[in-house]
């Protein structure tokens, strides 16, 4: 595989199947913030991250952003486009990331060799057809406060401690962009939660004092 500057720092620990797919594809460093995929273009290629994170989005004509979620070091992105289809989705850089980027016939290559990673690429497939799923159904059957209640006591996984729980790095705008409204929206919920005493806010981070109510 090409080597890029970048690949001399370290990079993620990869399961022994996708390090082999890795190995197929070539090295590309992205700076923070850069568009690696965007949604409707035509594309051929899947991405393993090597170092550092992206989020998965989409734009609406009026430029309202919708956050699907994010991909950190380890993971991969870009298996929907494997089909020929157009992209389904964009991709930006959270931070400056390596990829791997391996074309479709590197990949159907991989499948044929490797089959215990075909099995992880429709697991794959599927748990994120089924966020999606999830997502479109939250903003047809929840309200705002409901969408933004169950962002907040997700964010930290099923795994968290107890309350009161930290948030890190998190931001009005990002919250807005995750849940489908606008940040002032997002902005006034959170402070009326505070007044309330369920959170307390700081720059870039939230505090999760106790359990947020069903309805607001």
């Amino acid at each position: 595989m090409a080597r890029s500057p970048a690949a001399s720092r370290p990079v993620a620990a990869l399961s022994p199947a996708l390090e082999a797919l890795a190995r197929r594809g070539v090295e590309r460093a992205f700076a923070k913030d850069a568009i690696v995929l965007s949604e409707g273009d035509a594309g051929d290629t899947l991405f393993v991250i090597l170092r550092g994170s992206v989020k998965v989005f989409a734009m609406d004509e009026a430029g309202r952003e919708i956050t699907y979620g994010t991909i950190v070091a380890g993971d991969y992105f870009g298996e929907m486009s494997l089909d020929g289809g157009p992209r389904s989705a964009s991709v930006m850089t959270l931070e400056p990331t390596l990829c791997s980027a391996v074309p479709s016939s590197a990949v159907r290559e991989h499948l044929e060799a490797t089959p215990a990673f075909a099995m992880d690429l429709i697991t794959q497939i599927i748990k994120r057809a089924r966020t999606a799923t999830e997502t479109a159904r939250s903003m047809a059957l929840l309200d705002v406060y409901r969408r933004l209640a169950r962002q907040l006591e997700s964010i930290e996984g099923p795994g968290r401690a107890a309350l009161p729980v930290v948030l890190h790095g998190v931001t009005h705008q990002e919250l807005a962009a995750r849940v489908g409204a606008s940040r002032e929206m997002v902005s006034r919920l959170l402070k009326d939660l505070e007044r309330g005493g369920y959170v307390s806010l700081a720059t870039r981070r939230i505090t999760l004092l106790k359990k947020l109510p069903a309805r607001w």
